[in-house]
């Protein structure tokens, strides 16, 4: 498999990678494991930036808001690092265009798949740590996580779609809504899920997406869109 010009990623990210398969693995997606000369790919540095990224924004914000509670900063941390606020940033840079995938998983939406591009940024920030250290990966952290942080607290964007249509609805004395699953379509690595979301015995949205959490969180941001802006 040729291998692909990563020099403009890297202009972007603004560090040069000393070890050049660290970076290429950093975006291969394990569907193109069944091409020559392919052993590894993006998922053990994900694990690994996923947790540097964890312990990068709880610092920021403990220190930046040192009045504010437990509960605030886990809201905070969990809104900054879901998969629709990683998975932008994913694709306002065009990370997503140098992912190493196969032709099938490209077809089937792949490059546009919010939990893919969710995990690039993460392993991406693994990438960064082992070939340059912590304050490479820190870097990263402060040049693309850490503006979209500032906007989502100033619009206090700290709830998803399923906190707020539950919080809606019980307070219009509806109930909490009921999420079930209407199909799952695909081979198990790549499947598509479609949920509905019900609420008092009717389905009143739906939401597709790669995941049944992903697909709840789209049926509730539809339901918040359309049924319960009409109340």
């Amino acid at each position: 498999m040729n291998r692909p010009d990563l020099k403009p990623l890297q202009a972007t990210l603004g560090y040069h990678f000393q070890d050049q398969d660290l970076l290429e693995t950093a975006l291969t997606h394990r569907s193109c494991l069944n091409q020559p000369g392919l052993k590894s790919t993006y998922e053990r540095l994900e694990f690994l930036g996923d947790a540097i990224l964890e312990m990068l924004i709880s610092t920021y914000l403990y220190r930046q808001y040192p009045d504010k509670m437990e509960g605030y900063l886990t809201a905070a941390r969990s809104a900054i690092v879901r998969t629709e606020s990683l998975s932008k940033i994913s694709e306002q840079n065009h990370f997503n265009d140098y992912i190493r995938m196969s032709k099938g998983e490209e077809a089937t939406g792949g490059r546009k798949n919010p939990s893919i591009l969710e995990d690039v940024i993460e392993s991406l920030i693994g990438a960064l740590y082992q070939d340059g250290g912590l304050e490479i990966a820190k870097g990263f952290f402060e040049k693309f996580i850490l503006p979209n942080a500032v906007g989502i607290i100033a619009l206090n964007q700290l709830k998803d779609s399923k906190s707020l249509l539950q919080e809606k609805l019980q307070s219009q004395g509806l109930g909490s809504p009921v999420y079930q699953t209407v199909s799952e379509v695909g081979l198990d690595h790549n499947k598509t899920f479609e949920v509905a979301v019900i609420i008092g015995g009717q389905p009143l949205a739906t939401g597709l997406g790669k995941s049944k959490q992903e697909a709840e969180q789209k049926a509730a941001t539809a339901a918040l869109n359309t049924y319960l802006k009409t109340r």
